[in-house]
């Protein structure tokens, strides 16, 4: 077990020196839960002041568990006639080998169309950087075939083992009194990662996501039961993810049922106590991965303050808080 991590960590070694390495940013399984970093243009959506809080922990058993952790801030300003908001994301891979912190600032103005219809256009800049441990790589060249590993390496550590760069992204929301549609954009720049003097390009990230309201009560309002499909399509480089799913809403209880493409089918449980809301999500692998990884565990918090009684023409938004 302990040569097989090594090796685990050699390969991670190659792989983080690699010029042409193409990332993918860390991710949230209950992306609704962290709004602004799904979206820009969601900030100020529930018009009162909301702090959000994810912390995600992928594959626990599998050496090197991916932990991510993210915190938004946001809310609507009259005076702005738009939303304004701030992210933070924090993800540590490999036992701290490697570590991707991001953080945003977000204004979204609202242009009311209609009645109940809405259009949010978002803007975030801010910083992205990576950061690699180099004394916690380990490496082919100190491979013993009988001791493991034992030699010291020849690879030379990068005279700077931290870049980041500044960072910006957009996107757009359109809302009705049932139905959201909304895109995004993220590292427009494609700033460069590469810890070495070459080039390795962090790939643009593109999302798009949807979804309504299927009220199962004459009046809707908080409270009320629904049923709530959504879908979510991201792309990045060569990365394609589409999440299909539903939420179902009774009172005060959540529940959601996922599929993320060919890996995992995802089960969602939330709360809402007053102004608090909590949710546990598990991400069951369905790949080759099943019985190695034990899944992926997320754990949401959020708080929803309350406000004066907003400009009767804007509404909160209808996206899930999930």
């Amino acid at each position: 077990m302990k040569t097989l991590t090594k090796v685990t960590l050699a390969c991670f070694g190659i792989l983080v020196t690699a010029t042409s390495l193409r990332a993918q940013d860390p991710e949230f399984t209950q992306f609704y839960a962290n709004p602004i970093y799904l979206n820009p243009a969601l900030a100020g959506d529930k018009i009162c002041p909301r702090v959000g809080l994810n912390y995600r922990v992928q594959w626990p058993n599998v050496y090197g568990t991916y932990t991510t952790l993210g915190a938004s801030f946001d809310r609507f300003v009259h005076n702005l006639k738009g939303g304004v908001g701030v992210t933070v994301v924090h993800d540590r891979a490999a036992q701290g080998s490697l570590n991707t912190t991001g953080i945003g600032a977000v204004y979204a103005p609202r242009i009311r169309l209609g009645k109940n219809t809405f259009i949010s256009v978002g803007v975030q800049a801010g910083w992205w950087q990576k950061a690699v441990n180099w004394s916690m790589l380990t490496f082919g060249d100190q491979i013993d075939p009988q001791d493991g590993f034992v030699y010291n390496t020849t690879e030379t550590a990068p005279a700077n083992a931290v870049q980041g760069d500044f960072d910006l992204g957009s996107g757009f929301v359109f809302t009705t009194r049932n139905i959201f549609v909304g895109a995004a954009v993220h590292h427009i720049l494609e700033q460069n990662e590469s810890f070495l003097n070459g080039s390795s390009p962090l790939p643009r990230k593109y999302t798009v996501h949807a979804g309504g309201i299927i009220p199962l009560t004459k009046n809707r309002h908080e409270g009320d039961s629904y049923i709530s499909p959504n879908f979510m399509y991201r792309q990045q480089g060569n990365f394609r993810q589409l999440n299909l799913g539903m939420y179902f809403k009774k009172d005060r209880i959540v529940g959601g049922l996922w599929y993320r493409g060919n890996d995992s089918f995802i089960m969602l449980l939330g709360l809402e106590a007053g102004a608090m809301r909590i949710g546990y999500s598990y991400d069951v692998t369905v790949s080759k991965l099943t019985n190695a990884t034990a899944g992926s565990h997320e754990i949401s918090l959020g708080y929803q303050f309350t406000c004066k009684a907003p400009v009767k023409k804007y509404r909160p938004g209808i996206c899930p808080s999930w």
